[in-house]
């Protein structure tokens, strides 16, 4: 019997495979478990269309992705934090008050888990910092950090 799988089967494959298994292995274990429905004409059309929903949000998402990496080109925020006397900061700037300052002063919400600190800002200067907007963009902001 030929099964379209719902999730991942250890064994068997992945989520929207359709996969060949014994007739008792399919009524008595995949179905009742709801881990995969049989093949047929309906759950067959059904999951082409799913699959076209999939990449149409994918590509979706990867457009909006890009389109913030292109608001982000050229823009900088500027961090205040507290200096000695050769420029060193009293402590490091983290991702969490790039975000903030981002928010405040470019308007744009960005997560700070995306936010990757190529290395810890311990000192006053221009850096730039790249944004994981999606698995295949990146974004750079440029960060200017001055004394108060």
């Amino acid at each position: 019997m030929k099964v379209i799988l719902l999730q991942d089967v250890k064994t068997l494959g992945k989520k929207g495979d359709i996969v060949n298994v014994n007739d008792g292995y399919a009524r008595n274990y995949i179905i009742p478990k709801k881990l995969g429905l049989e093949a047929n004409g309906k759950n067959l059309n059904d999951l082409k269309l799913q699959r076209q929903n999939e990449i149409k949000v994918a590509k979706e998402k990867l457009e909006a992705a890009q389109k913030v990496a292109k608001e982000l080109e050229g823009k900088s925020v500027t961090i205040k934090i507290q200096a000695g006397v050769e420029g060193k900061v009293f402590g490091s700037v983290s991702s969490k008050e790039i975000a903030l300052e981002a928010k405040r002063q470019l308007g744009m919400d960005i997560d700070k888990k995306k936010i990757v600190i190529p290395d810890t800002i311990k000192s006053i200067g221009t850096y730039n910092v790249n944004i994981k907007l999606h698995k295949d963009v990146t974004g750079i902001l440029a960060v200017k950090v001055e004394a108060k």
